[in-house]
């Protein structure tokens, strides 16, 4: 029974070994604590595997990872002020910039990834989720354990404090 459930749990779970890592990456800030994170989320997944009954492996083991990043932090890292709330500016999208040369495109990463870095744990997860690992709003919603609502404006919030960080990066550059 063993050899099937190992199976089984490589068949599902194991192809988002890297999802799980980009997302762990994000909340910690650190490849080596995301390797440490990714590592016990997928002892703590396999522990627990008989109680996933199908459905998106992904989302089931993003949670799983995103619960336990915030286990360790919690026990590792000092608590990160929460992002004050502000319905009352909505974002858009950012419009990529299209690279003149590549050293143009690998500044504009560096920029990204540095606003990134800025945003408080809440934006910066539901960015990666959408943005980077491509999940539904539904998606992250499960994978977060907030209402659907909660994403939007998460991401809404996220987007708008990616522009004005990037806005004031290009400015500091200039």
């Amino acid at each position: 029974m063993t050899d099937q459930r190992l199976e089984r749990f490589d068949k599902t779970i194991l192809p988002h070994l890297a999802a799980a890592f980009n997302l762990a990456r994000w909340l910690t800030r650190n490849d080596h604590d995301a390797e440490d994170v990714v590592q016990e989320a997928y002892l703590r997944a396999y522990q627990f595997f008989d109680r996933y009954h199908g459905g998106d492996g992904r989302s089931w083991l993003l949670r799983i990872v995103r619960n336990t990043c915030y286990n360790w932090l919690e026990k590792n890292r000092p608590r990160e002020p929460v992002a004050a709330f502000d319905e009352t500016r909505h974002s858009t999208e950012l419009k990529p910039v299209g690279p003149e040369t590549a050293l143009l495109a690998n500044e504009d990463r560096e920029m990204l990834r540095r606003a990134l870095e800025e945003l408080p744990s809440e934006f910066r997860e539901a960015i990666v989720l959408r943005e980077l690992e491509g999940l539904s709003y539904k998606d992250i919603a499960a994978v977060s354990g907030v209402p659907i609502g909660t994403v939007r404006s998460r991401l809404a919030r996220a987007r708008e404090r990616l522009q004005e960080c990037v806005a004031g990066l290009m400015r500091e550059g200039s």
